[in-house]
């Protein structure tokens, strides 16, 4: 710090022993050496009050400036510690990317032989219900007609009983008909 000073008040002195000597000697040739003294008492003083201010400053701006490393190269070892991980998740993303279609296929393929199986369950359901209500419906058809001939047998055979019975035949049949009514049933 006494070096600083001494190194500020060179150029003061250079300049005032110019001044003299440009002036004459008025004040005498110690003129210089009271500004100098002058000027050393006044840093003097200056850097006796200062020091300790200055003292604590720099103390406080070189633990400001170690704390703000420290922080610095904190942030940089995660920084890299990050690049690492992610240098490595891109190393190994093509493997999951690989991974993951073939799971995406495994899945497909699952699905895929999932839906032939109920859409052959849903197929043979329809064959079977249609095999059943086709039988169903040649039975009713069957009944139908078995219903519609025997109606029209029974037709004809009374349209053939009417031509086929007189009136005598006609009074006999109810003659006996109300016999069989008035006569009681035989208990046996």
């Amino acid at each position: 710090m006494l070096v600083g000073a001494w190194l500020l008040l060179a150029p003061t002195l250079a300049r005032a022993a110019e001044e003299a000597a440009a002036h004459g000697s008025e004040h005498g040739s110690s003129f210089p050496f009271w500004h100098a003294v002058n000027l050393a008492l006044i840093v003097g003083v200056i850097f006796y009050f200062a020091r300790n201010p200055i003292r604590t400053f720099m103390a406080d701006r070189r633990g400001g400036i170690e704390h703000g490393i420290e922080a610095a190269q904190r942030e940089l070892a995660s920084a890299e510690q990050r690049l690492a991980e992610c240098q490595q998740r891109l190393a190994t993303l093509d493997r999951e990317i690989e991974e993951i279609r073939r799971s995406v296929r495994e899945q497909a393929e699952g699905e895929r032989t999932r839906l032939l199986a109920d859409a052959r369950a849903a197929a043979e359901r329809i064959r079977r219900d249609a095999a059943i209500a086709v039988e169903q419906e040649g039975r009713s058809a069957r009944d139908k007609l078995r219903a519609e001939v025997a109606e029209l047998a029974v037709r004809l055979a009374g349209d053939a009983l009417e031509r086929q019975v007189g009136d005598a035949d006609h009074a006999r049949l109810v003659d006996d008909f109300v016999g069989s009514i008035a006569t009681p049933p035989r208990q046996s």
